[in-house]
Parts: C-alpha cells; structure tokens; sequence
C-alpha cells in the first residue's frame, strides 16, 4: 500500500505541474491591446523579452518557450506588424505570431497624382520615418505600396520610382506605335497630359489619338492641363485659366509652342501610357466635353466649333456659364 501511494503521489505531482501549465498556457490573456512588429528572421527566443517586458506572455521568457515546444505548432514566426486584442492568451499569441495576417499598410497614388501630392501623402504617414523627398514629375507610377512601420519615407518613394522604371520598360518593349514619340521620356509626358485630360478610361486611347495626330502634323496640343502646371505644379487650379497664363511661355505651355512640353505634368498610370504607345487610329484633332463626363470628337474645325456650341449651350443651361 505504502509502495502504491509513493509511486500515485509523483504521477498526481506531474499530471498537476502539467494541468497548470496547461491552464496557464490556455487562460488569462493580455491586459491591454498591443502592437509587435517582428523583423524578417526573428525567432521566438529572440522576440520573447520583448513580449515579456509588454506583458503578453504567461509567466517568463523560459517559461512561455517551453510551453510553445509543448504545446505550438513549431511554425517559424512570420515578419510584420500583428495587432494583439484584449485577452490574447498565451496560446493564441503563439498562433497569432505564426499563422496570423500582418497588418497591412497602403499608401494609395491615384493615376495623374503629381508629385508635389506624392511627397505630402507620403510625408503625412504616421508610420514612417525620415523625410519625403520630392520625386521628379512622371517618375513615379501610380498603385497601392505596402510599407512596415518605421520604414524610411524615401525607401518607399524609391520602390514607386522603381516599379514605374519597369512598367514603363514593359510597355515600350510592347509598343505598337502610331505615335510620334521617341523616347520612354516623351512617352510619359503625353501620358500625362491624357491622364489629365480625361477621367474616362474608355476614352484613353481616343484621346492619345487626338494628341498623336496633332504632333504628326505639328498642331499645337492646346491642353490646358499644360498652362496650369507651372502654376499650381499639378494641384487643382480652382478658378478659370487667366488670359496671361494662357500666354506665358512656360516651357509647358502648349498653346504658346508646337510639340510636346518640356516634361511631365503628373504622373501618369500605367493605362494612359499603354494608350500612347498604342493609340487609337482615327483621324480626329479636337475634342470637347460632352456633359457626361466624356468628350464628343471632331475632324475639322466647323465641327468642332458646332461641338463647342453644343457644350455651351449646355452649360448655360445648367447656370455654369
């Protein structure tokens, strides 16, 4: 009897030891919500006094390493940004950290942005660190970018410079011409001037077109994104275009000279680039707005002159005139 209870009395000793470190590995949780940011190749050994020090974790470092030999999965840690809830327990933590979803920074660029708003929207996250340096116009393609908290500024301008260098690479490797543009650079100055021009994605390769039949036969483009550029360097204008803006030579000015402005005047995507390398083939050379949106297109100056007195018409109507 004596035999049986020294041998009972060990195994209820572990079955004990074990109970509790199960319960301490499955209860309790968090008193507080949390971020971690774990670097590429951390480990849990390596990330464990952070998250004993923040108090995530049941008892110490040693403590907490065991229970995950014991009881996790034994998946590597991922990299990223995890957010901890209120009342992560030991074991979700542990999961959180190996098969969670990393939270998921954007910075989104609309096609068109210039680059004076690329270096503000970049500037004003909270999450990076250094300053946003101001990426030459057309330099930058237009997307969502991923970026991790305490990233430099300038890094993530760079990966924007990075992907339009290979967009652009691919598109011109692509190109079917139809346009007179010689160069990747010229390519996205016109890009940018239909960017601006249209907000109809239908319409891109029409207004390409226009454009590229105008420098075939050494029209002046006459865009007046192009005289408010020097103004407002890409910013909305908020008022009519002025008499002595329409006649300054800025070098962007298409309605002072012939050919294409000096350089971009945004930033164009990856679509109005597409579109100048493979313009629609037609032979109109003036567009006007149609009221919907669109613009409604012309082959001589009678008819784009009709056109015109069509959208005045209708925007006296409307008590815009």
């Amino acid at each position: 009897m004596l035999k049986r209870l020294l041998i009972v009395l060990p195994i209820a000793g572990i079955v004990a030891v074990l109970l509790a470190v199960w319960l301490l590995w499955w209860g309790g949780g968090s008193a507080k919500a949390e971020t971690i940011v774990v670097e590429e190749g951390a480990t849990l050994t390596s990330l464990c006094p952070g998250l004993e020090r923040k108090g995530l974790i049941p008892g110490t470092c040693t403590t907490y390493r065991g229970m995950a030999r014991l009881f996790g999965s034994g998946d590597g840690i991922q990299a990223g940004e995890f957010e901890v809830p209120v009342g992560t327990n030991g074991a979700k933590l542990l999961d959180l950290l190996q098969h969670g979803q990393p939270v998921q920074r954007l910075v989104t660029l609309a096609e068109g942005t210039p680059s004076v708003i690329v270096q503000e929207k970049v500037a004003a996250v909270p999450y990076l660190t250094g300053a946003a340096p101001l990426p030459p116009e057309g330099s930058v393609l237009p997307d969502s970018y991923g970026y991790k908290r305490g990233e430099a500024r300038a890094a993530v301008i760079g990966r924007m410079q990075a992907a339009m260098t290979r967009e652009l690479d691919r598109l011109w490797k692509a190109r079917k011409g139809g346009c007179p543009v010689s160069s990747k650079e010229e390519t996205v100055t016109l890009a940018s001037i239909v960017e601006k021009e249209t907000g109809k994605p239908s319409e891109r390769r029409a207004v390409a077109g226009v454009y590229c039949n105008r420098l075939k036969i050494g029209m002046k483009l006459d865009a007046d994104p192009t005289v408010i550029y020097p103004v407002t360097k890409g910013k909305p204008l908020g008022r009519r275009i002025l008499r002595s803006e329409l006649n300054a030579d800025t070098g962007y000015n298409t309605y002072r000279r012939a050919g294409l402005p000096v350089g971009p005047i945004a930033n164009p995507g990856r679509e109005s680039i597409a579109a100048v390398l493979n313009p629609e083939g037609h032979q109109f050379i003036y567009f006007v707005a149609d009221g919907t949106g669109g613009h409604v297109f012309a082959r001589t100056l009678a008819e784009h002159n009709a056109n015109v007195a069509k959208w005045y018409a209708l925007r006296r109507q409307r008590g815009e005139m």
